[in-house]
């Protein structure tokens, strides 16, 4: 798919992250600083981490959500993962991360009150 890229918007207590890309150990890298870079300057209460862009995630992917999931409840804050693919919400099943995280879709969800609203919109680029 390219290289991995991620825009976000921030709304009040809130950060959603749309992932587009294959996460894997190279791209995970980038991805990580880059968000991990937002987390501590907005230190946001909750963490939407938006897969609908993500057809392939390895254990580095995993190792992402693990992170930022420890990253947040430091911050006092929690992480929700949204729409992963099927392939992918496989995985973090069998890794057990829906224990630890949310998982909304769409669908579902549609109705959620505190899913943000977009009022800032930025994109990075990783290479």
């Amino acid at each position: 798919m390219g290289r991995a890229t991620f825009t976000y918007e921030e709304t009040g207590y809130f950060l959603r992250v749309k992932l587009k890309g294959d996460i894997d150990h190279h791209s995970a890298v980038a991805i990580r600083s880059g968000m991990d870079s937002l987390l501590y300057k907005i230190r946001p209460r909750r963490l939407y981490l938006d897969l609908s862009g993500v057809d392939f995630m390895d254990s580095s992917g995993l190792g992402l959500i693990m992170g930022r999931y420890a990253l947040m409840k430091e911050i006092g804050g929690d992480v929700v993962v949204c729409d992963p693919c099927p392939g992918v919400d496989r995985v973090i099943k069998l890794a057990g991360l829906d224990k630890l995280v949310r998982i909304e879709r769409s669908k579902t969800d549609a109705a959620g009150q505190d899913k943000p609203r977009s009022r800032r919109v930025r994109k990075e680029v990783l290479k």
